[in-house]
């Protein structure tokens, strides 16, 4: 039997039905899925680790067929977003966005006490959020009960600040936390008895960080398979997070890219599959 070790140092038997799951997602037809369940299952015999086991299945899948490879990769992907967390930022509040709130990006407001910095102002439906977003470069660090903790905290002086005042007479105020990793089980239960929403990859089930990633197309411009690091950079850089802004302006990959007509193509298509509808 095949044991897996995970990013945190954990250990699990392995799971053909999770690799066969995130495959489907991904796009990938059953005859592909099945060749790659079965080069994995011959290949991988005692312990591996969890990313042997992606960066494998990420070949061959690409091997396969490239395009499917983008969504395949989605959480080592914003892990690529860094070294800061600004991306992250507007990735999550494109989410927020999309459950339609306007949204204030990156703010410095005056609290009961003293001013903080919001990396996510929500509002909309007499109703207004603060997020905190911990951006994680790797996957076995996870957000320990002292975030929400500490968070928890900042959003109630916030909140002493802005319940009296007049603009904002009967609305709710809430408080978050939006994490690329996981949060620990007291983390999740802090939350849960505090009113203080916790969003992480995979948590809460049915609206988890991916869910909503996956359900609106907001995939970062680092799962792009067809550019290089250095011109992933590039467009982090200069305000390209998500690849639906390059949809919305390609003209950008020649202007800043200077990429020759070919391989322009090439990332075009890769962007149309990944913001498509269907």
């Amino acid at each position: 039997m095949i044991t897996v070790t995970k990013a945190s140092g954990e250990k699990e038997p392995f799971s053909k039905e999770k690799l066969e799951t995130s495959l489907r997602k991904a796009g990938a037809n059953k005859k592909i899925i099945d060749e790659i369940v079965s080069d994995i299952e011959s290949r991988f015999q005692n312990d591996v680790s969890t990313k042997s086991i992606y960066l494998r299945a990420f070949m061959l899948l690409r091997r396969k067929q490239r395009i499917l490879a983008a969504r395949y990769s989605l959480k080592k992907a914003i892990m690529q977003m860094g070294p800061t967390g600004h991306p992250f930022e507007y990735l999550v509040g494109q989410i927020f966005k999309h459950w339609g709130y306007d949204v204030e990006v990156a703010s410095t407001i005056e609290g009961k006490c003293v001013s903080h910095e919001v990396d996510v102002i929500f509002t909309g439906k007499k109703e207004q959020g603060f997020v905190e977003c911990k951006y994680y470069n790797s996957g076995g660090k996870f957000a320990n009960v002292q975030v929400p903790l500490y968070i928890r905290s900042r959003v109630n002086d916030i909140i002493d600040k802005r319940k009296p005042m007049p603009q904002y007479k009967n609305f709710t105020f809430h408080g978050w936390v939006a994490t690329n990793t996981r949060f620990t089980g007291d983390a999740e239960s802090f939350g849960v008895c505090s009113g203080l929403n916790l969003i992480s990859w995979d948590y809460p089930k049915g609206n988890s960080l991916k869910e909503n990633i996956e359900k609106y197309n907001l995939f970062p411009i680092t799962v792009l398979t067809e550019l290089s690091v250095s011109a992933k950079r590039q467009l982090l850089a200069r305000g390209i997070v998500l690849c639906h802004q390059l949809l919305n302006k390609p003209e950008v990959l020649l202007k800043i890219m200077d990429l020759n007509e070919k391989k322009r193509e090439l990332v075009m298509q890769e962007i149309k599959f990944l913001c498509s509808e269907e």
